[in-house]
């Protein structure tokens, strides 16, 4: 395997001896599509996204809940694709951002970047705030320390060897579809309405508007983004043009399903509407069966939060590691986060600057961490649709990659519906995933872009066998 330092401007291999001479250590091919599903699978975390997130959206959407989550699964298709061919063309730890700046331009590269900064440094911890409710049955705890505790304990985990942590996580994963499944079934067994209330939603207030559907689109994109983590592992992935598409895939597919199924479930079998609103799914779980069964249901949950948790540390670490591999950031910064352990492999020094910020988060309002991530969400799908526009342009046109039916038809649509969800999203998170963003492109403009020699260039590491 080499790294080619490719401005993403004009494609052309930079081989400047200063730049070669600083190139870092490199991370190391050793998953495949089975490890990396189950990575990907335990990042997308559907148990925890079910249990943690959708109550949530219980509150706001009733029993409409199922047909948003159905409408945003297909929109996902889409976006897959999106992930699936510039993953493959791109195959880089760097994800939508090394996308982006190779398709479309630094600038553009850069913006991916921050709003998956945003996404990967935002989602943990609001994950990781759901664990002391599922706890419960055998602790009582503050819920924003057991969130510290369980990002602290996750950045641990993330320093460990990737092989290692893929069989971890996967048997946590295990447990957590084990528990979704029990959810689903006990669900359908003690059903309280017919299935109409899924195309016809309820509130205990009255119908749901379809604007209403609209607006939860932003957090059903956030329920079910974690397919994504797989191009974020496409430079740990052996031959990644055949198997980050079918690991994006195969992640969507299965946990679309794992969530999907329990929440249709959940809504047919709550006692009430008021139940349902209310999100407690533990309390309804044991009036299903029993108590022993709820606090088995329940600790599976919090394995679930803290398997999420453990992989997306991992995900995260990746992509500071590749920032300061592409020299985004002063010469110091650049020289720690692309620093690799040598017992195991990972970026020590990024896993930590990952998973310290993550345990403060923990103790700001997770209200606000949620509609800050759906913003970012949108924006970050957005930037992937734009590049899959570009993906097929120039030196690219000719490139062995996975390619997408019906382009350019589907990066468009997911360009019109994403800009209509961002039309209808709460004000607060927009001001503030833009100022960021202002914040941001400001660095862009007085530090980057004057040294794009020096700063901002985007590698490609690519398998010498390919």
């Amino acid at each position: 395997m080499t790294d080619i330092l490719r401005r993403p401007d004009d494609g052309i291999a930079d081989s400047a001896p200063s730049i070669e001479a600083a190139e870092p250590q490199k991370l190391k091919r050793s998953i495949g599509v089975v490890g990396g599903t189950l990575l990907t699978l335990s990042c997308l975390t559907p148990a925890s996204s079910l249990f943690v997130i959708v109550p949530a959206s219980f509150a706001t959407l009733g029993t409409g809940t199922a047909l948003t989550l159905v409408i945003a699964i297909v929109l996902c298709v889409g976006v897959a694709w999106c992930y699936s061919e510039l993953g493959t063309l791109v195959p880089s730890a760097g994800g939508e951002y090394a996308m982006a700046g190779h398709t479309v331009g630094r600038f553009a590269g850069w913006l991916a970047f921050i709003q998956a900064i945003l996404v990967v440094m935002i989602v943990p911890p609001v994950i990781a705030l759901g664990t002391a409710q599922y706890l419960s049955p055998i602790v009582h705890i503050d819920p924003k320390l057991m969130g510290a505790i369980v990002m602290v304990a996750a950045t641990v985990m993330g320093l460990l060897d990737l092989r290692a942590n893929a069989w971890i996580t996967g048997i946590f994963l295990v447990l957590e579809v084990i528990a979704a499944g029990l959810v689903a079934v006990l669900g359908f067994s003690h059903t309280h309405r017919s299935a109409s209330v899924l195309v016809h939603p309820e509130l205990p207030g009255g119908h749901v508007g379809g604007l209403t559907i609209v607006v939860g689109l932003a957090a059903a994109l956030f329920i079910t983004q974690g397919f994504s983590t797989a191009v974020y592992l496409a430079e740990e992935m052996d031959t990644p043009h055949r198997t980050v598409p079918r690991t994006v895939l195969w992640t969507l597919g299965i946990g679309s399903a794992v969530i999907l199924i329990p929440v249709i479930a959940i809504t047919l079998g709550a006692p009430s509407l008021d139940a349902l609103a209310g999100g407690d799914i533990s309390t309804m779980v044991t009036q299903w069966s029993n108590s022993a069964v709820g606090t088995f249901v329940s600790l599976c949950i919090a394995l679930a939060i803290i398997n999420a948790a453990i992989v997306m540390v991992i995900q995260n670490s990746r992509v500071l590691y590749s920032s300061a591999r592409d020299k985004a950031w002063p010469e110091p910064v650049n020289r720690a986060f692309s620093n690799l352990s040598k017992r195991y492999g990972s970026p020590w020094i990024a896993t930590l600057a990952v998973g310290i910020p993550g345990a403060a988060l923990c103790f700001v309002d997770m209200t606000l961490l949620n509609l800050i991530t759906g913003v970012a969400v949108t924006l970050l799908y957005a930037c992937v649709a734009v590049a899959a526009l570009g993906s097929r342009r120039a030196h690219h046109k000719e490139a062995k990659a996975f390619r997408m039916p019906l382009w350019p038809a589907v990066p468009i649509a997911i360009l019109a519906v994403l800009a209509f969800v961002m039309y209808e999203q709460d004000n607060k998170a927009l001001l503030w995933t833009g100022g960021i963003t202002v914040v941001a492109a400001l660095y862009w403009v007085f530090y980057l872009r004057p040294r794009p020699d020096t700063r901002w260039i985007i590698t490609v590491p690519e398998d010498e066998k390919a």
